[in-house]
């Protein structure tokens, strides 16, 4: 596998976790850096995490699955989130969640055949003014019709393609 963090990274957060009273604060920024360079975090590096931390691996692990934004499985290139809270379906999110499926020819937690997209609803991205919406990556999109979705999506994969 592939090395998780960079020694320098790693050298990094020790000198931070030295410096502040609780440790476990960095879970996220920790698991966030590992999944910055792996595209997910396996097993290896939630035992990483736990070691640099001084935690179990359980308790990093409870941290890791609550998040939506950290993946624990393999996601594709660009993993979108599509808000299904009440907000972006009561302006056309359910609308255009199906024509993400169609357009990616996958159900939601599936990863396109070209490995570029997984379509991963979330309860909520926070841009409720931006309904209906979605998040690629770290990017919010908003508010969206199907014409912006096929236009976001054709920008990624001449992206990937450079």
């Amino acid at each position: 596998m592939a090395e998780l963090l960079t020694a320098e990274q790693i050298d990094q957060f020790r000198a931070h976790i030295a410096h502040i009273e609780h440790p476990r604060e960095l879970i996220i920024d920790l698991l966030r850096a590992v999944q910055d360079k792996h595209g997910w975090v396996p097993d290896e590096g939630v035992e990483l995490v736990a070691g640099l931390l001084g935690l179990t691996p359980l308790e990093v692990e409870e941290i890791a699955t609550f998040y939506d934004k950290i993946y624990r499985r393999p996601v594709g290139r660009y993993p979108i989130h599509i808000c299904d809270s009440i907000c972006c379906w009561s302006r056309g999110g359910e609308a255009l969640a199906e024509h993400l499926q169609k357009s990616l020819d996958i159900a939601p937690g599936e990863t396109s055949a070209d490995g570029l997209f997984t379509l991963l609803p979330t309860c909520c991205l926070g841009v409720c003014g931006r309904a209906p919406a979605m998040m690629i990556g770290r990017e919010s999109y908003g508010p969206l019709n199907n014409e912006d979705v096929d236009r976001v999506l054709a920008e990624l994969r001449q992206e990937a393609q450079a």
